[in-house]
């Protein structure tokens, strides 16, 4: 199943972000498709918060990003990085 079509699989991307990043919010009050590293999201992350996350992935699921540039793009939001992790 595509990442984004998997709603167990975006919470459980939500509780781990929350998790590492030490975030005192909700999963549910994150949306889809706020865009993750923006004043307008709930999680209020910065670039630490970004190689916390980082870390996390490679952990959890073999998500090797060294490139910024890529991470950047992975992480626009839950539904783009549930696709790049979930791609089928």
């Amino acid at each position: 199943m595509i990442g984004s079509k998997d709603d167990n699989f975006k919470k459980e991307l939500k509780e781990l972000i929350i998790e590492e990043c030490d975030k005192d919010i909700e999963a549910s009050d994150i949306n889809d498709d706020d865009i993750l590293f923006s004043d307008e999201c709930a999680l209020e992350l910065d670039s630490m918060d970004a190689l916390q996350i980082s870390m996390a992935l490679q952990k959890e699921y073999g998500i090797e990003a060294n490139d910024s540039k890529k991470l950047r793009k992975i992480m626009v939001s839950i539904n783009t990085l549930a696709d790049y992790i979930q791609p089928e």
